[in-house]
């Protein structure tokens, strides 16, 4: 366990190591051609530090609920493992099995290692498989997002989920085994059939056009009918009646759950769909993955644009967010668009992490 570090300065020496790595990213992309031997040297150096330093220093953190969520909790149910306990939840109830095994065999630290090295190696995995020696911008997009810290420390499940979720896509072109990981992924946490369900509609429907607009008429359905729309999923108690409980139950004092329409989130979330647009109708790019992937996120965030004034929205904002890095980078990774690309791309990167970075001292 890394206990050297104080507990307050610990995501702030985290994220401006980023800071560094980010600056240094810019730097390069202005001095150096993308295809250079200098620059995958230095790209291949960063990921794989950034690879191996992420999963210690978050698997590693001490146990504490203030600073570190439902780290506490988490902790609390493998201890009761450790002693014998019985599962006792059916639900994600491949998580608690995952759970009660590793009991037998490590301990706390080491089973938050596993679940961080399950979290980040399939970004990693899917970085690689998509855009070969050019990962490290895929990867370093990832682990800078916004909501990466806070589903590494705190929604330990959902973060795995999602990754399984990507990791699945690495198999796009072997669907039985694309299935299988997307069942694990939902096996995890229960509300990822929502992607996947959105996934299996673009094997239906591709076209970006008409989605962007069910998109936008999301946000004044929002605004003049949010209660209907949470009353809706509500009744229909989507996924199950935990997570029926985030939309209908009070913020607790003190947690990351502001009422309100959320204009900051919603500018957020406005970046991989104006990414999407510009490239798919200003640039003429054309990528069926690309479309299904962007579609995906498109659904999933318009399903919490519509109910993104209930306390704990940002549980199911996760569900369109963790894709959100891989949208804005993949055309770039994919075809030349700009004279100067990789100084573009790495504006791009520090712009993205500039977000993350004034928003998590805005809110901590």
């Amino acid at each position: 366990m890394i206990d050297f570090i104080p507990l307050e300065n610990y995501f702030g020496l985290y994220i401006n190591l980023l800071l560094v790595v980010s600056l240094l990213c810019l730097l390069n992309s202005f001095v150096l051609p993308v295809n250079s031997v200098k620059n995958l040297l230095f790209t291949n150096l960063a990921g794989y530090s950034i690879f191996f330093g992420v999963i210690l220093y978050l698997g590693l953190r001490p146990i504490n609920g203030h600073y570190f969520g439902d780290t506490i909790n988490y902790a609390t149910h493998y201890y009761r493992y450790i002693l014998g306990g019985e599962i006792l939840s059916d639900k994600d109830i491949f998580f608690h099995v995952f759970m009660k095994f590793c009991a037998g065999i490590v301990n706390i630290h080491i089973f938050f290692v596993i679940c961080m090295f399950l979290y980040v190696y399939p970004l990693f995995r899917i970085s690689k498989k998509l855009f070969k020696e050019y990962w490290f911008y895929a990867f370093f997009m990832f682990v800078v997002s916004f909501s990466f810290w806070t589903y590494g420390v705190n929604g330990v499940r959902n973060g795995i989920a999602t990754s399984f979720f990507l990791w699945g896509l690495c198999y796009k072109d072997k669907k039985i085994i694309m299935a299988l990981f997307f069942i694990l992924s939902a096996s995890f946490h229960k509300t990822m059939l929502l992607p996947i369900f959105a996934f299996l509609i673009t094997y239906l429907y591709n076209n970006p056009k008409f989605i962007f607009v069910g998109w936008l008429t999301c946000i004044p359905l929002s605004l003049i009918l949010s209660s209907v729309w949470i009353s809706f999923f509500s009744s229909i108690g989507f996924a199950d009646d935990r997570l029926t409980g985030y939309l209908t139950s009070e913020a607790e004092s003190g947690t990351f759950a502001s009422t309100g329409f959320r204009w900051d989130f919603l500018f957020h979330s406005a970046f991989a769909v104006f990414a999407g647009w510009y490239f798919i109708y200003k640039k003429k790019f054309e990528d069926k993955f690309y479309y299904q992937l962007l579609n995906t996120y498109l659904i999933c965030n318009g399903f919490w644009i519509l109910i993104i004034k209930a306390n704990y929205s940002n549980r199911f904002a996760y569900l369109s967010w963790f894709m959100m890095g891989l949208i804005i980078i993949y055309p770039f990774l994919k075809e030349r668009f700009f004279e100067n690309q990789h100084f573009m791309i790495g504006k791009v990167m520090f712009v993205y992490f500039s977000f993350t970075y004034l928003m998590y001292y805005l809110y901590s």
